[in-house]
């Protein structure tokens, strides 16, 4: 497919969202008054993937983000009116039963014709379930999992979004893939660049690792009132990156919205999350951040260029979601006078009660919240403490009955104690591996709007 190039000289990328609970306001802000031509929504974590898999046991029409469709009723008319093409991998577990879902809003809304692609591919838990790949993360391997092994997602690259939207996808929804990769497809379906241009596939790694987290860019996780001081954080502002041919860009925000976009926001960000600036891994390109250079070339404009990259890895990192038990967490408050020492008596007796009646836990902790959660050993003369006990069990009744000899304190405790709280929630752990590239496809499916409402 030729694509037509922008009329102006660059492309503009927005950021939508950082995780899967952001808020809406800012995207659509930048729908309507970005002049963006893209926007992204970045909506996985480690564990998210993990535990839509398990929603989609449950329903074999879930599995995908809950938010996705009330962002898309919210987003879709204003997009689709205004040209933007929306990217997001949202998909979770299930990105085809979320295209459907997303066609059949669009009907809904009147947008018949919309063509919705539904990228997947990065489901390897067939491929890994059987094998013994070593862990990246630990010590061991994937056979020791096995019996608990949840979900096997490949972070996949930029190859199977750039296929749909040279299809003429308006939505694109992904499972895994790199988070970066959901910013650099738009710029290779854009400028057409090589799959071995490294040096271009860097940048536009670089700008999409900037714009992954949203809000985190302009302000979001930034402010520290008195030595970094962020305006308007009620009225935080997402970041958009003008990218030109080269992969260069200007990071910058919608004009009146709040926020701050500045040298140094940017480069918490940069740093984020990398462990070698010069050997970023990612599946389209192992990227160079390390001559990186940052401009403040207006209010909320940075210029960013010098990112660089080498050829990709040969190997895809795989995330792997397994059962490890169920925590248990009880809290209590207590203050007034002598409050740590009646929190501290509490949080003996519940240790003791669990050893009394044989409660089998692998791991427990205690911490007085506002005395020595965050400092061990402090003893300050506080007068408003939260006792918390929470503990690790491999069965559920063992993670219950934390909470329940909490509860109990109330009339079998210390004096005082108030505000009990209880959980118990079962664990999805992660564990990672590395998977030969060459295993891994990406396919797209594309289904348009009317289809679903017919």
């Amino acid at each position: 497919m030729t694509t037509t190039l922008p009329p102006r000289d660059f492309v503009r990328l927005g950021a939508g969202s950082g995780f899967a609970g952001d808020r809406i306001e800012p995207a659509i802000e930048l729908v309507e008054q970005g002049d963006i031509d893209f926007l992204i929504f970045e909506c996985l974590a480690e564990r998210t993937i993990a535990l839509a898999q398990e929603r989609l046991q449950a329903d074999p029409e879930g599995g995908f983000d809950p938010m996705l469709l009330e962002r898309m009723r919210r987003i879709l008319p204003a997009a689709h009116g205004r040209g933007v093409r929306i990217i997001t991998n949202a998909g979770a577990a299930n990105p085809v039963a979320a295209a459907r879902a997303v066609a059949q809003l669009a009907g809904q809304l009147g947008l018949s014709g919309l063509r919705i692609a539904a990228v997947t591919g990065d489901d390897v838990l067939a491929i890994v379930a059987d094998s013994d790949l070593p862990l990246i993360d630990r010590g061991g391997s994937v056979a020791d999992l096995r019996d608990r092994m949840v979900s096997a997602n490949a972070y996949l690259g930029a190859e199977g979004i750039v296929e749909a939207l040279d299809a003429a996808a308006d939505v694109v929804i992904t499972g895994r893939v790199g988070d970066p990769a959901l910013f650099l497809a738009p710029l290779i379906h854009t400028y057409r660049w090589a799959s071995d241009d490294w040096a271009r596939l860097g940048r536009g790694t670089l700008v999409g690792h900037l714009l992954e987290c949203a809000g985190q860019l302009t302000g979001g996780y930034f402010a520290d009132p008195g030595r970094k001081d962020v305006p308007g954080l009620a009225r935080l502002g997402f970041p958009f990156a003008d990218v030109d041919v080269h992969g260069d860009a200007i990071v910058g925000k919608v004009a009146g919205s709040g926020g701050l976009l500045s040298v140094a926001t940017c480069t918490e960000q940069l740093l984020y999350e990398v462990l070698d600036p010069a050997a970023y891994l990612q599946a389209d390109v192992t990227a160079d951040f390390s001559q990186v250079a940052l401009e403040q070339v207006g209010p909320d404009r940075v210029a960013v260029r010098g990112g660089g990259g080498c050829a990709r890895p040969g190997s895809l990192k795989v995330s792997i979601g397994y059962d490890d038990g169920f925590i248990g967490e009880g809290q209590i408050s207590y203050a007034g006078p002598g409050a740590v020492a009646r929190a501290q008596l509490a949080l003996r007796i519940v240790r003791e009660r669990l050893d009394l009646t044989g409660v089998a836990l692998e791991e427990v902790r205690t911490d007085i919240i506002g005395g020595d959660a965050a400092e061990a050993g402090a003893d300050h003369p506080f007068a408003e403490l939260r006792a918390r006990i929470v503990g690790r069990s491999r069965s559920i009744e063992g993670a219950h009955a934390i909470g329940a000899e909490v509860e109990a304190l109330y009339t079998n405790g210390p004096f005082g104690g108030g505000g009990v709280s209880r959980s118990t929630r079962r664990v999805v752990a992660i564990a990672s591996c590395l998977v030969s590239r060459d295993a891994i496809t990406p396919t797209v499916q594309l289904i348009e709007a009317h289809d679903a409402v017919a």
